[in-house]
């Protein structure tokens, strides 16, 4: 079918771990749409383990977009994820079909929902040797350096993930401005229905320890040690995400194999808290489901409401 002007797109957020790969692929499924991923690991090629990327079966019932991208050692800015995402939704309305947007990278997410302006500044590739340098020696001076010229981008970043504090005060020392003053936004010509999956924070924790077992007997190890096999370096931009850092630190004989899956159980029930900042509770325009065997039938009803013109969020 033919769209209007403003499309429509359903957006399905929520915490790691949570089920929104299976409900979208059903719900894609039901309703003739094809998914947009909105996942800052998942564009990376031969990282399918440690990211819980879609299976080869689940793609062939459901097309997927902006899954295996680039290598894992190349850099890809939320802007270049943005022109990305836009262009793929729209080729999805041209083909008369409903895109869902799928992920719980919350910039991703706001930078296609919100229309955010991102400074395209290009990379600086001596500064951000420096700075990579400097994450090595002295992490806590690189932090505290985005501290002191950008306050507020230094609040809402987590600290552990270097690559966007380089990136951020890449942009600010290239520029002369904080990134977030060169952060606008130009609301998306979209009809947006959002619809967030939850579930109690003790139950998804469980959900994460399983999610991680179920890793290492599909073969995570393996997975690393595959990707340094091939050349990719430790301080590679992919290597350094949850999972594949602790890995990484097992092979290099610096932990036992119990203390890395520890930590890669520790480190993601930490995102799954700063997702939840992304993802607030009291966003008006998310209607939140509990993840669970009722979560299918609520999501099918507001979807069929909303392509009936009976809601708009």
């Amino acid at each position: 079918m033919p769209w209007e002007s403003r499309g429509p797109l359903i957006l399905v957020v929520g915490p790691t771990a949570v089920g929104k790969t299976a409900l979208s692929i059903r719900l894609a499924e039901r309703f003739g749409g094809e998914i947009v991923s909105a996942d800052s690991r998942q564009i990376y090629r031969g990282m399918d383990i440690g990211t819980a990327k879609a299976t080869p079966e689940e793609r062939a019932r459901v097309p997927h977009h902006l899954l295996d991208i680039v290598s894992p050692d190349q850099w890809y800015t939320v802007a270049e994820f943005q022109q990305a995402a836009t262009q793929a939704i729209a080729d999805i309305h041209g083909r008369g079909r409903l895109p869902f947007l799928v992920g719980g990278s919350g910039l991703y997410v706001r930078a296609v929902a919100e229309g955010l302006e991102i400074p395209r500044v290009p990379p600086n590739p001596e500064l951000r040797a420096e700075l990579e340098a400097l994450a090595v020696t002295n992490p806590d001076a690189l932090r505290a350096r985005l501290a002191r010229l950008d306050p507020q981008a230094a609040t809402r970043i987590d600290p552990r993930n270097v690559r966007r504090v380089i990136r951020a005060l890449e942009v600010c020392l290239s520029t002369g401005k904080p990134i977030t003053q060169l952060q606008t936004k130009r609301p998306p010509n979209y009809r947006m229905l959002w619809i967030g999956l939850t579930l109690p924070r003790a139950e998804l924790y469980r959900r994460i320890d399983a999610r991680v077992e179920r890793m290492l007997e599909l073969g995570l190890v393996e997975e690393v040690r595959r990707l340094t096999m091939q050349g990719y370096s430790w301080d590679a931009p992919a290597m350094t995400g949850v999972g594949y850092r602790q890995i990484g630190a097992y092979l290099r004989g610096e932990c036992s194999l119990d203390e890395a899956v520890r930590e890669i159980k520790r480190a993601t029930r930490r995102f799954v808290r700063q997702q939840a900042n992304w993802f607030r509770a009291d966003d008006p325009r998310i209607h939140w489901l509990r993840s669970d065997e009722d979560a299918e039938r609520q999501a099918t009803a507001l979807i069929q409401g909303f392509l009936e013109g009976k809601e708009e969020v």
